[in-house]
């Protein structure tokens, strides 16, 4: 029998947030990114941001005229309208010298010590360390910053159990440990070599809400810039029902007379004076994805999914001839599989499956004569055999990934239509109930194939018909002499 080795039904850690340049660092701020009193208007914000708007005042960047400004609106803080804005109408715009990126860490006086960091620990040392100063120019800035967000790297131990059995839970997990690493070696490497240039002590809970802020408010995917703290900008909040990422935000130059850079922001939709301006923060974004990086779920079916992970084992016989062929056709020894709820399979996973059980009598097929044709062999059934082995592993892999949480989807759909549950514990039963339909979706799928085994025509009958030896009922054609 061939070896088919399923990793689990966990995205490996590189996948999610390692190396941390490429999947990390998202591009929108916390839901909820300010905690306020129910009883303060959006006509009223606490002091600490009105003294932030003066700053803006002061230093330009905002006017009586600018369409939007902070306030306390359902989510915590947000842009609200000032005036009618219309779609694509710029609500404000930010030059680059009051952005917080790489090239302000370079400007400062810990460029020298940073310049060998990853982008985002710079900015993380350089957040910590204005934070800490009295005298700094970002003072008014930091203290708007939430202390935390709903985001799961932020819940307790207790809040993480309502997680048990999730993807999520573990990817939690991978990151916590991931920046518990990395300031390991800061504070080996920086922080307690350097201590004239950090005056104040940086703990690790100081570098992880750091590392918290960047996760959730850092913008991304702009010309030139794939780390940026826009202060302003990222109190704008998301909006479901807008279903365009488009013309949001841009970085333009300043105008006629200026080289100066800046991030404009837009308005997607159109806007009334007193209401929220709000953006779409990603399409692509699963309900895991959205709660690891801002801390809430949405309730669109297409929001949930599960991540299958395969990999052709190394024990394998047949191992180096299934690497060459996976790697032949963009793939490689593991392969990711993103499964949304009531969307079919990736087109690659069913090939990539028969591919990683393939042997027995079919092991012909691995020969070089088949090199360059075997992956379209593999877009269909190979043998009763393949396909039954596929299915049994696919199916006991997703029983006993349902068996690792703590409910049942119909518990599930209880807890969530009691309407007790805190934001929490909401974003927990939501994601464990999509997980859960996910697989109980793969299963299906499986399960009906492995019904269909009897009816279906593999490689050996194709062969035959594509050399005229069947016939139109299937039956073996005998040519007398």
């Amino acid at each position: 029998m061939a070896m088919v080795s399923l990793l689990s039904f966990f995205p490996s850690p590189t996948k999610t947030f390692n190396p941390i340049t490429t999947k990390l660092l998202r591009t929108f701020p916390s839901l909820r990114p300010f905690s306020v009193s129910p009883l303060q208007s959006a006509a009223q914000p606490p002091p600490a941001v009105q003294e932030f708007w003066s700053w803006l005042r002061a230093e330009g960047i905002v006017s009586d005229k600018t369409p939007a400004r902070p306030g306390v609106v359902q989510e915590g803080l947000g842009l609200v309208a000032q005036r009618d804005i219309g779609r694509n109408e710029v609500v404000l715009e930010v030059p680059k010298r009051f952005w917080i990126n790489p090239d302000a860490v370079a400007a400062s006086e810990i460029g020298s010590v940073c310049s060998g960091l990853k982008p985002w620990i710079g900015v993380a040392l350089f957040l910590i360390r204005e934070k800490k100063r009295g005298d700094s120019k970002w003072r008014v800035y930091l203290d708007i910053l939430p202390g935390a967000t709903d985001s799961t790297i932020f819940w307790s131990e207790e809040e993480l159990a309502e997680l048990q059995g999730t993807q999520l839970l573990r990817t939690t997990l991978g990151v916590k440990e991931y920046v518990k690493g990395e300031f390991e070696k800061v504070q080996e490497e920086i922080l307690l070599p350097h201590k004239q240039l950090f005056p104040s002590s940086i703990t690790f809970e100081d570098f992880f809400w750091a590392f918290g802020i960047l996760r959730s408010r850092a913008f991304s995917r702009l010309r030139g810039q794939n780390l940026v703290l826009i202060p302003l900008a990222d109190l704008i909040n998301h909006s479901s029902s807008i279903t365009t990422e488009d013309f949001a935000y841009e970085i333009k130059g300043g105008g006629l007379f200026s080289r100066e850079l800046l991030f404009s922001l837009r308005s997607p939709i159109s806007v009334k004076a007193g209401e929220q301006v709000l953006i779409q923060y990603d399409l692509n974004k699963s309900n895991a994805e959205l709660a690891l990086d801002y801390g809430f779920i949405e309730s669109n079916p297409d929001r949930n999914s599960y991540t299958l992970t395969l990999e052709i084992s190394e024990s394998d016989p047949f191992f180096d001839d299934k690497l060459d062929i996976a790697e032949l056709n963009g793939l490689g020894e593991t392969a990711y599989f993103d499964i949304t709820l009531g969307r079919p399979l990736p087109p690659t996973m069913l090939p990539f499956l028969r591919l990683v059980a393939l042997g027995g009598t079919d092991a012909f097929l691995l020969e070089s004569l088949f090199r360059n044709s075997i992956w379209d062999h593999l877009q269909l059934p190979l043998s009763r055999a393949n396909e039954e082995l596929i299915c049994r592993v696919v199916r006991d892999a997703c029983k006993s990934a349902l068996s690792g949480y703590i409910t049942t989807i119909e518990e599930d759909e209880e807890l969530q239509k009691s309407g007790n549950l805190g934001p929490r514990t909401e974003i927990a039963v939501g994601v464990r109930w999509g997980e859960k339909k996910v697989l109980q979706q793969i299963d299906d799928v499986f399960k009906n194939k492995a019904a269909e085994l009897d009816e279906v025509e593999y490689y050996q009958e194709r062969r035959l018909r594509e050399l005229g030896l069947v016939g139109e009922q299937g039956e073996i054609i005998f040519w007398e002499k």
